[in-house]
Protein backbone atom coordinates (compact mmCIF):
# COMPACT_ATOMS: atom_id res chain seq x y z
CA UNK A 1 0.00 0.00 0.00
CA UNK A 2 1.46 3.38 -0.97
CA UNK A 3 1.76 6.51 1.18
CA UNK A 4 -1.48 8.19 0.16
CA UNK A 5 -3.51 5.01 0.52
CA UNK A 6 -2.13 4.40 4.00
CA UNK A 7 -2.88 7.96 5.05
CA UNK A 8 -6.45 7.67 3.73
CA UNK A 9 -6.97 4.61 5.92
CA UNK A 10 -6.91 6.80 9.03
CA UNK A 11 -7.78 10.30 7.82
CA UNK A 12 -10.89 11.88 6.30
CA UNK A 13 -10.55 12.72 2.64
CA UNK A 14 -10.64 16.48 3.14
CA UNK A 15 -7.58 16.25 5.43
CA UNK A 16 -5.34 15.09 2.58
CA UNK A 17 -4.07 17.44 -0.13
CA UNK A 18 -2.18 16.03 -3.11
CA UNK A 19 -2.62 18.58 -5.91
CA UNK A 20 0.91 19.95 -6.57
CA UNK A 21 -0.47 23.44 -7.14
CA UNK A 22 -1.96 23.32 -3.65
CA UNK A 23 0.80 21.48 -1.80
CA UNK A 24 3.38 23.86 -3.26
CA UNK A 25 1.80 26.67 -1.26
CA UNK A 26 2.87 24.85 1.92
CA UNK A 27 6.52 24.52 0.90
CA UNK A 28 8.01 27.48 2.78
CA UNK A 29 7.70 29.83 5.71
CA UNK A 30 8.63 33.53 5.45
CA UNK A 31 12.42 33.21 5.45
CA UNK A 32 14.68 34.23 2.55
CA UNK A 33 17.62 32.20 1.23
CA UNK A 34 16.24 28.92 2.57
CA UNK A 35 16.02 25.86 0.34
CA UNK A 36 12.70 24.05 0.18
CA UNK A 37 11.62 20.80 -1.41
CA UNK A 38 8.36 19.53 -2.90
CA UNK A 39 6.08 17.74 -0.43
CA UNK A 40 4.50 14.48 -1.46
CA UNK A 41 1.35 15.34 0.46
CA UNK A 42 -0.06 17.86 2.91
CA UNK A 43 -2.23 16.59 5.74
CA UNK A 44 -4.42 18.74 8.00
CA UNK A 45 -5.49 16.63 10.98
CA UNK A 46 -8.09 17.73 13.52
CA UNK A 47 -7.46 15.20 16.28
CA UNK A 48 -4.56 13.72 18.23
CA UNK A 49 -5.43 10.28 16.89
CA UNK A 50 -5.12 11.54 13.31
CA UNK A 51 -1.66 12.97 14.07
CA UNK A 52 -0.67 9.61 15.55
CA UNK A 53 -1.84 7.84 12.40
CA UNK A 54 0.30 10.16 10.26
CA UNK A 55 3.41 9.51 12.35
CA UNK A 56 2.87 5.75 12.43
CA UNK A 57 2.49 5.77 8.66
CA UNK A 58 5.62 7.87 8.23
CA UNK A 59 7.63 5.55 10.46
CA UNK A 60 6.41 2.44 8.65
CA UNK A 61 7.35 3.88 5.25
CA UNK A 62 10.42 5.89 6.40
CA UNK A 63 8.88 9.11 5.04
CA UNK A 64 10.04 12.48 6.44
CA UNK A 65 7.49 14.64 8.25
CA UNK A 66 7.65 18.43 8.40
CA UNK A 67 5.35 19.86 11.10
CA UNK A 68 3.92 23.30 10.34
CA UNK A 69 1.94 25.99 12.07
CA UNK A 70 0.94 29.27 10.48
CA UNK A 71 4.25 29.47 8.55
CA UNK A 72 5.07 32.96 9.83
CA UNK A 73 8.55 31.79 10.89
CA UNK A 74 11.70 33.52 9.69
CA UNK A 75 14.30 30.75 9.69
CA UNK A 76 13.04 28.15 7.20
CA UNK A 77 12.20 25.73 10.03
CA UNK A 78 8.83 24.92 8.44
CA UNK A 79 10.16 24.45 4.89
CA UNK A 80 9.24 21.22 3.15
CA UNK A 81 11.75 18.61 2.09
CA UNK A 82 11.39 16.57 -1.09
CA UNK A 83 8.86 13.77 -0.78
CA UNK A 84 7.84 14.69 2.76
CA UNK A 85 4.52 14.72 4.53
CA UNK A 86 3.76 18.30 5.48
CA UNK A 87 1.84 18.01 8.73
CA UNK A 88 -0.10 21.25 9.03
CA UNK A 89 -1.67 21.69 12.46
CA UNK A 90 -3.75 24.78 11.71
CA UNK A 91 -7.05 22.87 11.94
CA UNK A 92 -6.30 21.87 15.54
CA UNK A 93 -7.35 25.28 16.77
CA UNK A 94 -9.46 24.77 19.89
CA UNK A 95 -8.96 26.45 23.24
CA UNK A 96 -9.81 23.47 25.42
CA UNK A 97 -9.80 25.13 28.83
CA UNK A 98 -9.29 28.45 30.59
CA UNK A 99 -8.92 28.05 34.34
CA UNK A 100 -8.79 31.38 36.24
CA UNK A 101 -8.12 29.67 39.59
CA UNK A 102 -5.11 27.68 38.43
CA UNK A 103 -4.26 30.45 35.93
CA UNK A 104 -3.74 28.09 33.04
CA UNK A 105 -5.06 27.60 29.54
CA UNK A 106 -5.06 24.31 27.67
CA UNK A 107 -4.84 24.73 23.91
CA UNK A 108 -4.32 22.88 20.68
CA UNK A 109 -1.32 23.92 18.55
CA UNK A 110 -3.27 25.72 15.83
CA UNK A 111 -4.73 28.36 18.17
CA UNK A 112 -3.60 31.81 17.04
CA UNK A 113 -1.69 33.77 19.68
CA UNK A 114 -4.04 36.77 19.56
CA UNK A 115 -7.11 34.55 19.85
CA UNK A 116 -5.86 33.14 23.14
CA UNK A 117 -4.95 36.61 24.39
CA UNK A 118 -8.46 37.88 23.73
CA UNK A 119 -10.10 34.81 25.24
CA UNK A 120 -8.17 34.96 28.51
CA UNK A 121 -8.60 38.74 28.62
CA UNK A 122 -12.32 38.16 29.17
CA UNK A 123 -11.34 36.49 32.46
CA UNK A 124 -9.08 39.33 33.59
CA UNK A 125 -5.99 37.34 32.63
CA UNK A 126 -3.28 37.65 30.01
CA UNK A 127 -0.91 35.40 28.08
CA UNK A 128 2.17 37.64 27.85
CA UNK A 129 4.31 36.25 24.98
CA UNK A 130 3.48 38.56 22.05
CA UNK A 131 5.44 37.97 18.83
CA UNK A 132 5.07 40.75 16.27
CA UNK A 133 3.01 38.35 14.15
CA UNK A 134 0.65 37.60 17.06
CA UNK A 135 -2.45 38.17 14.93
CA UNK A 136 -1.36 35.32 12.62
CA UNK A 137 1.16 33.05 14.34
CA UNK A 138 0.04 29.84 16.04
CA UNK A 139 0.89 28.79 19.57
CA UNK A 140 2.31 25.51 18.31
CA UNK A 141 4.73 27.46 16.14
CA UNK A 142 5.53 29.78 19.05
CA UNK A 143 6.40 26.73 21.16
CA UNK A 144 8.41 25.09 18.38
CA UNK A 145 10.59 28.18 17.93
CA UNK A 146 10.54 29.43 21.56
CA UNK A 147 9.37 32.79 20.26
CA UNK A 148 9.53 36.12 22.06
CA UNK A 149 8.05 39.56 21.54
CA UNK A 150 7.92 43.17 22.64
CA UNK A 151 7.03 42.54 26.29
CA UNK A 152 9.73 39.95 26.99
CA UNK A 153 11.86 42.49 28.84
CA UNK A 154 9.39 42.27 31.74
CA UNK A 155 7.41 39.09 31.22
CA UNK A 156 9.82 36.67 29.53
CA UNK A 157 9.57 34.41 26.48
CA UNK A 158 7.31 31.51 25.48
CA UNK A 159 9.42 28.89 27.27
CA UNK A 160 8.58 30.45 30.62
CA UNK A 161 4.84 29.93 30.06
CA UNK A 162 4.76 26.33 28.84
CA UNK A 163 3.93 24.12 31.83
CA UNK A 164 3.13 20.87 30.07
CA UNK A 165 2.76 19.31 26.64
CA UNK A 166 1.17 16.40 24.85
CA UNK A 167 3.56 15.34 22.11
CA UNK A 168 3.20 12.69 19.41
CA UNK A 169 6.57 11.03 18.96
CA UNK A 170 8.05 9.87 15.67
CA UNK A 171 6.64 6.35 16.06
CA UNK A 172 3.15 7.60 16.92
CA UNK A 173 3.29 7.17 20.70
CA UNK A 174 1.73 9.94 22.79
CA UNK A 175 3.96 11.48 25.46
CA UNK A 176 2.65 13.76 28.21
CA UNK A 177 5.20 16.04 29.87
CA UNK A 178 5.13 18.60 32.64
CA UNK A 179 2.23 19.58 34.84
CA UNK A 180 -0.81 21.76 35.52
CA UNK A 181 0.50 22.89 38.91
CA UNK A 182 2.38 26.07 39.80
CA UNK A 183 5.35 23.94 40.93
CA UNK A 184 6.77 20.64 39.74
CA UNK A 185 10.28 19.17 39.49
CA UNK A 186 9.64 15.47 38.89
CA UNK A 187 12.27 14.04 36.57
CA UNK A 188 14.09 15.67 33.69
CA UNK A 189 12.40 18.74 32.25
CA UNK A 190 11.25 17.25 28.95
CA UNK A 191 8.76 20.07 28.48
CA UNK A 192 11.53 22.65 28.19
CA UNK A 193 13.41 20.32 25.84
CA UNK A 194 10.56 20.38 23.32
CA UNK A 195 10.20 24.15 23.48
CA UNK A 196 12.43 25.49 20.71
CA UNK A 197 13.07 22.07 19.16
CA UNK A 198 11.48 23.18 15.85
CA UNK A 199 9.51 19.98 15.31
CA UNK A 200 12.64 17.85 15.31
CA UNK A 201 11.81 15.76 18.42
CA UNK A 202 8.04 15.36 18.27
CA UNK A 203 4.78 17.02 17.29
CA UNK A 204 3.07 19.13 19.95
CA UNK A 205 -0.67 18.45 19.93
CA UNK A 206 -1.70 20.07 23.22
CA UNK A 207 -0.16 22.59 25.59
CA UNK A 208 -0.79 23.71 29.15
CA UNK A 209 0.12 27.41 29.32
CA UNK A 210 0.57 29.64 32.35
CA UNK A 211 -1.44 32.84 32.55
CA UNK A 212 -0.91 36.10 34.44
CA UNK A 213 -3.35 38.65 35.85
CA UNK A 214 -4.03 41.31 33.23
CA UNK A 215 -1.81 44.34 33.99
CA UNK A 216 -2.97 47.97 34.02
CA UNK A 217 -2.93 49.77 30.67
CA UNK A 218 0.58 50.84 29.79
CA UNK A 219 1.86 54.32 29.10
CA UNK A 220 4.70 54.98 26.66
CA UNK A 221 7.60 57.41 26.47
CA UNK A 222 9.58 58.26 23.32
CA UNK A 223 13.10 59.66 23.56
CA UNK A 224 15.18 60.93 20.63
CA UNK A 225 18.97 60.63 20.76
CA UNK A 226 21.83 62.10 18.70
CA UNK A 227 23.73 58.80 18.73
CA UNK A 228 23.23 55.08 19.18
CA UNK A 229 25.77 55.12 21.99
CA UNK A 230 23.69 57.66 23.95
CA UNK A 231 20.48 55.67 23.50
CA UNK A 232 22.15 52.42 24.57
CA UNK A 233 23.71 54.16 27.56
CA UNK A 234 20.18 55.15 28.59
CA UNK A 235 19.05 51.52 28.21
CA UNK A 236 21.87 50.33 30.47
CA UNK A 237 21.07 52.98 33.06
CA UNK A 238 17.35 52.15 33.03
CA UNK A 239 18.06 48.49 33.70
CA UNK A 240 20.86 49.12 36.19
CA UNK A 241 18.57 51.35 38.27
CA UNK A 242 16.10 48.48 38.68
CA UNK A 243 13.28 49.74 36.49
CA UNK A 244 10.93 47.12 35.04
CA UNK A 245 9.53 48.49 31.77
CA UNK A 246 6.90 46.41 30.00
CA UNK A 247 8.53 47.43 26.73
CA UNK A 248 11.91 48.93 25.86
CA UNK A 249 12.43 49.22 22.11
CA UNK A 250 15.06 50.97 20.01
CA UNK A 251 15.13 52.05 16.36
CA UNK A 252 18.30 53.10 14.52
CA UNK A 253 18.52 55.99 12.05
CA UNK A 254 17.92 53.76 9.00
CA UNK A 255 14.67 52.44 10.45
CA UNK A 256 13.58 55.93 11.53
CA UNK A 257 14.13 57.36 8.08
CA UNK A 258 12.35 54.48 6.38
CA UNK A 259 9.31 55.04 8.61
CA UNK A 260 9.49 58.80 7.99
CA UNK A 261 9.55 58.22 4.24
CA UNK A 262 6.55 55.92 4.35
CA UNK A 263 4.32 57.52 6.97
CA UNK A 264 5.59 61.10 7.35
CA UNK A 265 6.00 60.62 11.10
CA UNK A 266 7.82 63.93 11.42
CA UNK A 267 10.79 62.60 13.33
CA UNK A 268 13.78 64.96 12.99
CA UNK A 269 16.38 63.87 10.43
CA UNK A 270 19.03 64.50 13.10
CA UNK A 271 17.62 61.67 15.24
CA UNK A 272 20.11 58.81 15.22
CA UNK A 273 18.18 56.55 17.60
CA UNK A 274 14.66 56.46 18.99
CA UNK A 275 14.02 54.76 22.32
CA UNK A 276 10.50 53.73 23.35
CA UNK A 277 9.82 52.75 26.95
CA UNK A 278 6.51 51.63 28.45
CA UNK A 279 5.27 50.85 31.94
CA UNK A 280 2.14 48.98 33.02
CA UNK A 281 2.68 49.62 36.73
CA UNK A 282 0.09 51.13 39.13
CA UNK A 283 1.71 54.57 38.62
CA UNK A 284 3.17 54.52 35.09
CA UNK A 285 3.45 58.32 34.88
CA UNK A 286 5.92 58.35 37.77
CA UNK A 287 7.97 55.58 36.16
CA UNK A 288 8.01 57.43 32.84
CA UNK A 289 9.18 60.58 34.58
CA UNK A 290 12.06 58.73 36.23
CA UNK A 291 13.09 57.06 32.96
CA UNK A 292 12.71 60.35 31.09
CA UNK A 293 15.19 61.95 33.48
CA UNK A 294 17.66 59.13 32.83
CA UNK A 295 17.25 59.57 29.07
CA UNK A 296 17.88 63.31 29.36
CA UNK A 297 20.98 62.68 31.47
CA UNK A 298 22.23 60.24 28.80
CA UNK A 299 21.90 62.93 26.10
CA UNK A 300 18.36 62.67 24.73
CA UNK A 301 17.44 65.73 22.68
CA UNK A 302 13.70 65.24 23.12
CA UNK A 303 11.67 63.22 25.64
CA UNK A 304 7.93 62.84 25.08
CA UNK A 305 5.87 60.97 27.70
CA UNK A 306 2.32 59.95 26.85
CA UNK A 307 -0.51 60.84 29.19
CA UNK A 308 -3.17 58.53 27.74
CA UNK A 309 -3.44 55.14 26.07
CA UNK A 310 -4.28 56.85 22.77
CA UNK A 311 -1.12 58.94 22.94
CA UNK A 312 0.84 55.80 23.78
CA UNK A 313 -0.46 54.07 20.67
CA UNK A 314 0.64 57.03 18.56
CA UNK A 315 4.15 56.91 20.02
CA UNK A 316 4.39 53.16 19.32
CA UNK A 317 3.24 53.56 15.73
CA UNK A 318 6.75 54.15 14.40
CA UNK A 319 8.00 50.89 15.92
CA UNK A 320 5.05 48.94 14.56
CA UNK A 321 5.66 50.29 11.06
CA UNK A 322 9.38 49.51 10.99
CA UNK A 323 9.35 46.23 9.09
CA UNK A 324 6.70 47.40 6.62
CA UNK A 325 8.73 50.55 5.96
CA UNK A 326 11.97 48.63 5.43
CA UNK A 327 10.21 46.22 3.07
CA UNK A 328 9.49 49.23 0.82
CA UNK A 329 13.19 50.05 0.50
CA UNK A 330 13.99 47.04 -1.72
CA UNK A 331 12.19 44.06 -3.20
CA UNK A 332 13.36 41.62 -0.49
CA UNK A 333 14.47 41.60 3.13
CA UNK A 334 16.37 39.25 5.43
CA UNK A 335 15.53 39.72 9.10
CA UNK A 336 18.28 38.72 11.48
CA UNK A 337 17.74 37.90 15.13
CA UNK A 338 20.98 38.31 17.07
CA UNK A 339 20.85 38.75 20.83
CA UNK A 340 23.76 40.28 22.78
CA UNK A 341 24.28 41.34 26.40
CA UNK A 342 22.62 44.70 27.01
CA UNK A 343 26.01 46.18 27.80
CA UNK A 344 27.18 45.40 24.21
CA UNK A 345 24.08 46.68 22.44
CA UNK A 346 25.67 49.86 21.10
CA UNK A 347 28.59 47.87 19.67
CA UNK A 348 26.13 45.53 17.95
CA UNK A 349 24.12 48.32 16.33
CA UNK A 350 27.12 50.42 15.34
CA UNK A 351 28.88 47.30 14.05
CA UNK A 352 25.87 46.48 11.91
CA UNK A 353 25.98 50.01 10.44
CA UNK A 354 29.63 49.43 9.54
CA UNK A 355 28.72 46.13 7.85
CA UNK A 356 26.01 47.90 5.86
CA UNK A 357 28.54 50.47 4.65
CA UNK A 358 31.11 47.80 3.79
CA UNK A 359 28.65 45.90 1.58
CA UNK A 360 26.86 48.95 0.17
CA UNK A 361 23.50 47.86 1.54
CA UNK A 362 20.64 49.34 3.50
CA UNK A 363 20.38 47.54 6.85
CA UNK A 364 17.91 48.90 9.39
CA UNK A 365 17.99 47.80 13.01
CA UNK A 366 15.17 47.72 15.50
CA UNK A 367 15.79 46.04 18.82
CA UNK A 368 14.09 44.71 21.89
CA UNK A 369 16.64 46.84 23.69
CA UNK A 370 15.65 45.72 27.16
CA UNK A 371 16.83 42.18 26.49
CA UNK A 372 19.52 42.91 23.90
CA UNK A 373 17.67 41.23 21.06
CA UNK A 374 18.43 43.02 17.79
CA UNK A 375 16.64 42.58 14.47
CA UNK A 376 18.93 43.84 11.71
CA UNK A 377 16.91 43.86 8.49
CA UNK A 378 18.95 43.57 5.30
CA UNK A 379 17.20 45.21 2.32
CA UNK A 380 18.22 43.99 -1.15
CA UNK A 381 17.10 43.39 -4.72
CA UNK A 382 16.37 39.67 -5.04
CA UNK A 383 16.69 39.92 -8.85
CA UNK A 384 20.26 41.20 -8.59
CA UNK A 385 22.64 38.24 -8.05
CA UNK A 386 25.49 40.39 -6.78
CA UNK A 387 23.29 42.29 -4.34
CA UNK A 388 21.77 39.01 -3.15
CA UNK A 389 25.28 37.64 -2.57
CA UNK A 390 26.26 40.73 -0.60
CA UNK A 391 23.05 40.49 1.44
CA UNK A 392 23.82 36.91 2.44
CA UNK A 393 27.42 37.77 3.25
CA UNK A 394 26.35 40.72 5.40
CA UNK A 395 23.86 38.48 7.23
CA UNK A 396 26.69 36.10 8.13
CA UNK A 397 28.92 38.96 9.26
CA UNK A 398 26.15 40.22 11.54
CA UNK A 399 25.89 36.80 13.20
CA UNK A 400 29.65 36.64 13.59
CA UNK A 401 29.61 40.08 15.20
CA UNK A 402 26.95 38.93 17.66
CA UNK A 403 29.01 35.92 18.71
CA UNK A 404 32.13 38.06 19.15
CA UNK A 405 30.16 40.31 21.49
CA UNK A 406 29.19 37.36 23.68
CA UNK A 407 25.76 36.91 22.16
CA UNK A 408 23.73 34.23 20.42
CA UNK A 409 22.76 33.73 16.77
CA UNK A 410 19.05 33.70 17.60
CA UNK A 411 17.04 35.15 20.45
CA UNK A 412 13.54 34.17 19.31
CA UNK A 413 13.30 33.19 15.63
CA UNK A 414 15.05 29.82 15.82
CA UNK A 415 17.70 28.10 13.71
CA UNK A 416 15.80 26.26 10.97
CA UNK A 417 17.71 26.12 7.69
CA UNK A 418 18.95 29.69 7.72
CA UNK A 419 21.35 29.45 10.65
CA UNK A 420 22.19 25.80 11.10
CA UNK A 421 25.85 26.19 10.09
CA UNK A 422 26.12 28.90 12.73
CA UNK A 423 24.60 26.68 15.41
CA UNK A 424 27.71 24.50 15.33
CA UNK A 425 29.91 27.56 15.78
CA UNK A 426 27.95 28.68 18.81
CA UNK A 427 27.54 25.32 20.55
CA UNK A 428 30.94 23.78 19.78
CA UNK A 429 31.73 20.10 19.06
CA UNK A 430 30.75 18.71 22.47
CA UNK A 431 27.48 20.61 22.48
CA UNK A 432 26.65 19.43 18.96
CA UNK A 433 27.44 15.81 19.84
CA UNK A 434 24.99 15.90 22.73
CA UNK A 435 22.35 17.69 20.68
CA UNK A 436 22.54 15.02 18.00
CA UNK A 437 22.39 12.32 20.66
CA UNK A 438 19.15 13.76 22.01
CA UNK A 439 17.74 13.86 18.49
CA UNK A 440 18.61 10.18 18.00
CA UNK A 441 16.78 9.19 21.20
CA UNK A 442 13.52 10.80 20.14
CA UNK A 443 13.78 10.27 16.39
CA UNK A 444 16.08 7.31 15.66
CA UNK A 445 15.05 7.14 12.00
CA UNK A 446 15.63 10.86 11.46
CA UNK A 447 12.21 11.46 9.89
CA UNK A 448 11.14 14.51 11.93
CA UNK A 449 11.90 17.78 10.15
CA UNK A 450 15.13 16.52 8.60
CA UNK A 451 17.76 19.05 7.59
CA UNK A 452 16.76 21.59 10.23
CA UNK A 453 18.94 22.72 13.15
CA UNK A 454 21.87 20.45 12.08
Amino acid sequence: MDLIARLRAGLPGEAILTDPDVTGAYATDMASFCAAGKPAVVVLPRTVEEVQHVLRTATALRVPVVPQGARTGLSGAANASDGCIVLSLVKMDRILEINPVDRIAVVEPGVVNAALSRAVGAHGLCYPPDPSSWEECSLGGNIATASGGLCCVKYGVTAEYVLGLDVVLADGRLLTTGRRTAKGVAGYDLTRLFVGSEGSLGVVVRAVLALKPAPPEQLVLAAEFPSTAAACAAVCEIMARGHAPSLLELMDRTSIRAVNDMAQMGLPESTEALLLAAFDTPDPAADLAAVGALCTAAGATEVVPAETAAESDLLLQARRLTLTALERVKSATMIDDVCVPRSRLAEMIDGTAAIAEEYGLTIGVCAHAGDGNTHPTVCFDAADPDESRRARASFDDIMALGLRLGGTITGEHGVGVLKKEWLARELGPVGMELQRGIKDVFDPLGILNPGKLF
